[in-house]
């Protein structure tokens, strides 16, 4: 996936996306995944580690709302990764399966301690 398409994709007004564009257009890396996953499988997955993040005293950014959009969405999804360069910050992208839309996106500090976003 190009660059632009991605930042395309990042239009929203939340702050998970507003982040995760922020962090592209600062120069991070990405990556796509070029095959989509059940998002049931994904749901479940990232519902345990939101859990378990939480019980450590750390709020991903947009996890949560992340996990419900994948459930709602109920088709398979795409997953990506933004990483700003210092490794200070990762995203995790949700698309569509062809990867034509944003389902959802989520992001946390590296490591995980409590750190305001990179903006």
């Amino acid at each position: 996936m190009e660059r632009h398409v991605l930042e395309s994709l990042l239009a929203g007004d939340d702050e998970a996306s507003v982040t995760a564009l922020a962090t592209l257009r600062g120069g991070a890396t990405y990556w796509v995944a070029d095959r989509a996953q059940p998002a049931g499988v994904h749901a479940r997955v990232f519902d345990r580690r939101l859990q378990r993040m939480r019980r450590h005293g750390f709020e991903p950014l947009g996890l949560g709302r992340a996990v419900q959009l994948i459930r709602e969405h109920g088709r398979p999804v795409r997953t990506g990764m933004i990483d700003v360069a210092d490794r200070t910050w990762t995203t995790l992208l949700f698309l569509t399966e062809d990867g034509s839309a944003l389902v959802a996106c989520a992001g946390w500090p590296l490591p995980l301690v409590a750190r305001k976003p990179p903006l």
